[in-house]
């Protein structure tokens, strides 16, 4: 008897992603979702009205899941499970995207000095007709920042493709007085959770 697939698809782009499921020895193939099509982006990440932190990044994580499981079928790949995740950050309960320009990081980072803001990560995975999902939430404190400290990271590349416009795994640790939480739950996907959901779509974990 063969024995199961023990694959999954990953739909995101995020290299820290990637590296994280290599670490618990999960193996994936990427199925990513594309940012534009004749109708936009397959999942907007557009914040609705009124919409509150936990539940934007809920919803955008079990919105690319679907997404890369329609795509599944519509490909005719190998029947896997999906794992899809969205970050976050927010402070204030206004939700920090990733910057768009150097201006937008200054003023995120502004924002964060001196003073604590949570990290939100939404993990879902999708497997025949069933959804696992859970929203993990992490504490960072971050020391009072300089302007010049502020300026000279933002002169980097490291801040432009990050939830609010820093990557604790990069030159932004030393930022960081204290964490309460998932260090992994911070760079994009909590370990222990998303290790929890896969076994119970069927995949082992080493």
């Amino acid at each position: 008897m063969k024995p199961p697939d023990q694959k999954i698809y990953l739909a995101s782009k995020s290299p820290r992603r990637r590296e994280l499921l290599r670490q618990i020895g999960v193996e994936f193939e990427l199925l990513m979702l594309r940012d534009h099509t004749s109708r936009g982006p397959e999942v907007t990440e557009i914040v609705l009205p009124g919409e509150m932190p936990e539940n934007y990044v809920a919803r955008v994580a079990r919105e690319k899941a679907e997404c890369a499981r329609q795509t599944m079928f519509l490909r005719k790949l190998p029947i896997r499970p999906v794992l899809a995740a969205d970050t976050t950050v927010t402070v204030d309960g206004r939700i920090l995207g990733k910057p768009a320009d150097m201006a937008e990081a200054i003023a995120m980072l502004k924002s964060l000095s001196g003073r604590a803001h949570q990290v939100l990560t939404s993990i879902a995975v999708r497997h025949h007709e069933d959804t696992w999902q859970i929203t993990q939430r992490s504490d960072v404190a971050f020391a009072a920042l300089s302007d010049e400290m502020i300026r000279a990271y933002c002169a980097t590349q490291e801040p432009y493709d990050k939830a609010g416009g820093y990557a604790i795994q990069g030159q932004a640790a030393i930022f960081i007085q204290e964490i309460a939480g998932s260090y992994s739950g911070i760079m994009g996907l909590p370990l222990f959770e998303t290790a929890q959901m896969l076994q119970q779509a069927g995949i082992r974990i080493p």
